[in-house]
């Protein structure tokens, strides 16, 4: 059975790899990725997730630098520009609801990142979503998921002040 938090779990710890080390360590990346003890569908549909959002950056990117005015993309957090990455391509992409993208990626953020990213993060994903859907106001908002009790494995670089378009 397909679980699409895990899936997108790999696919941002895979992101990040990316991210951090270039390129060069797709190879690595897909070995990691094929070695877990996830069902080989899972796998599949996190790499899907992995290559469409590395293939959307440049988009992505654009967008998030519209919504995060006060941060360069370079200066956030690397986890938390890489769980943007990957919200912000499956908003885009519209096959999945809001809602759903929003509260998988705070689900993210608590489990990788700081106390201070869900609220950042939720900021932008709520102007992101505005955009994609079209309008104006707030999308409907989202209720916070419920907080994870293991202690973040993946400390962000600095601290990320809220800067949303609101």
């Amino acid at each position: 059975m397909n679980n699409p938090h895990r899936s997108r779990r790999l696919a941002l710890q895979a992101l990040c790899c990316v991210d951090a080390q270039g390129p060069s360590a797709w190879n690595t990346i897909e070995i990691f990725l094929r070695d877990s003890r996830e069902s080989t569908l899972l796998i599949d549909d996190a790499i899907h997730r992995l290559r469409r959002a590395f293939d959307a950056r440049p988009d992505s990117d654009a967008i998030l630098t519209r919504h995060a005015r006060r941060w360069e993309l370079p200066r956030l957090a690397l986890v938390d520009r890489n769980i943007l990455r990957l919200a912000v391509q499956e908003l885009v992409e519209g096959k999945t609801p809001f809602k759903v993208v929003i509260s998988e990626s705070l689900k993210l953020a608590r489990e990788f990142s700081t106390s201070e990213s869900p609220r950042f993060i939720n900021g932008i994903l709520d102007a992101v979503a505005r955009e994609c859907n079209g309008k104006g106001g707030p999308a409907e908002p989202v209720a916070a998921p419920e907080a994870i009790e293991e202690p973040a494995s993946a400390p962000a670089a600095a601290p990320v002040e809220d800067s949303t378009d609101a």
